[in-house]
């Protein structure tokens, strides 16, 4: 007689024991990270860290919302972005509404290593518990191919400096004080986009396929020395590079919900409802999203999308 357990029985089995157990982790991660309150760490363990945060692209959209949060959670905060004039209004305004004392640094990331050594000796003697790296960019306004912007050697160079170089850049300045301290947090914020090739955002979703795997690395080789990495890799906030769109949760209350995933997962999407996003997207096979018809699909709904906002 045939035996039950022949090798294609078992190996569906073992299949199905193992989705299970991977979506019983889900599950309870998911939980335990976004829904389970008395998990969290509170401020105090926040600025256990040190005295300053330190981010980036800090005058508009996720990097402002940050700056504040990390503010009214008791930390003097240093701005870096590109406008004096927003930078001075961002710093009275966190001054204002939380009390703490900021710094500025005027930078614009799309240039090359020759802007790092004033932002190094703008950084010199403070004790810094979080390096927030935000600042990205797009190569061009909208979801388009590759060659449909202007000056396309330029803005290709402009968000590789932007997006990686800035990452690398920062981590460095601030990683040794951090090592020798025995403690300090980097955040990092990537995108959805990072997990797979992403057609009409090419370049800005490899970037952030780089941050992601820098982040998950670096994290791996400093965990044992006290320093948390953590990858945010959001899909739609509601910023100025999403058009302040209203399908995008608000940029506020995402830094506050992604902050408090901090010292419990080294890589979230931010929110819970971007976790539910990840998942849907996980039922989207590569294939499709890189075939003649996916493209298509994807090209169709980028011209409308561009359409509305006159990209």
């Amino acid at each position: 007689m045939e035996s039950e357990w022949d090798p294609l029985r078992t190996l569906g089995v073992v299949t199905a024991v193992c989705l299970l157990l991977w979506a019983t982790w889900v599950v309870g991660h998911t939980v335990y990270v976004y829904l389970l309150p008395q998990a969290r760490r509170g401020a105090p363990w926040l600025r256990a860290h040190g005295a300053w945060a330190v981010v980036t692209g800090a005058t508009s959209g996720i990097g402002r919302a940050y700056a504040h949060e990390l503010a009214r959670r008791g930390l003097n905060i240093v701005l870096i972005s590109r406008s004096l004039s927003k930078l001075e209004h961002e710093a009275k305004e966190i001054e204002r509404l939380h009390g703490k004392i900021t710094r500025i640094i005027q930078a614009d990331f799309t240039g090359g290593l020759e802007i790092y050594g004033a932002i190094e000796a703008g950084l010199k003697d403070l004790e810094i518990g979080i390096l927030v790296n935000n600042v990205g960019m797009q190569y061009t306004q909208g979801l388009k191919k590759l060659l449909d912007c202007d000056n396309v050697a330029k803005r290709l160079l402009d968000i590789i400096n932007c997006n990686i170089l800035s990452v690398v850049q920062m981590t460095g300045i601030v990683l040794p004080q951090m090592v020798t301290r025995g403690k300090g947090i980097i955040i990092n914020i990537s995108s959805g986009s990072e997990a797979r090739p992403c057609p009409l955002l090419a370049v800005y979703a490899a970037t952030k396929a780089f941050v992601r795997s820098f982040s998950m690395a670096v994290g791996a080789e400093y965990f044992s020395q006290g320093v948390d990495v953590q990858t945010v890799s959001p899909y739609m906030v509601s910023t100025n590079m999403t058009q302040n769109s209203h399908w995008g949760v608000n940029a506020e209350d995402f830094a506050r919900q992604a902050l408090d995933t901090l010292g419990l997962t080294s890589h979230t999407p931010g929110c819970l409802s971007h976790t539910l996003q990840t998942f849907l997207v996980f039922f989207v096979p590569n294939w499709f999203s890189l075939s003649r018809w996916g493209v298509k699909l994807a090209s169709l709904w980028a011209s409308k999308y561009n359409a509305k906002f006159g990209k």
